[in-house]
């Protein structure tokens, strides 16, 4: 055993946490489906508007769940995630409804980033739950 111990949670937070990584859970999905809409050199890219389909259904999951994790602890980095999946929502909403030509490679990498830009809060809070572990013996 290491003379540092190790690093847990404090019992408090475990279950936050275990929400925490469910909501994670849907959000890491919703960004892979958004990143497979772009071409390769082997295959074309995911059609936007079927990705734009999963990302909206796993964001709206994420959303439910979140109340799961709310705690004193960590709410400034709750409530960043939750305007990041709302405003994620939002922009997917616009994209598919005024459906910009995006105009190409640079066009689609645009819509890609600016989906996934909002959701940088989570790890944010990923970090701040692991600042919040204390050594144990």
């Amino acid at each position: 055993m290491s003379i540092f111990g190790r690093k847990r949670l404090p019992p408090d937070l475990v279950d936050p946490h275990e929400a925490f990584e469910a909501v994670l859970g849907e959000i890491e999905p919703a960004k892979e489906a958004l990143t497979e809409v772009m071409p390769t050199t082997r295959l074309p890219g995911r059609p936007l508007s079927d990705a734009l389909a999963e990302f909206e259904d796993r964001l709206d999951r994420a959303r439910e769940a979140m109340p799961g994790w709310r705690s004193p602890q960590v709410e400034a980095e709750w409530e960043a995630c939750a305007r990041g999946v709302d405003e994620a929502l939002a922009r997917a909403t616009r994209l598919r409804e005024d459906a910009p030509d995006l105009g190409g490679f640079e066009g689609l990498i645009w819509a890609v980033e600016s989906l996934l830009d909002p959701l940088e809060s989570f790890v944010a809070a990923a970090d701040r739950f692991r600042s919040l572990r204390v050594s144990v013996r």
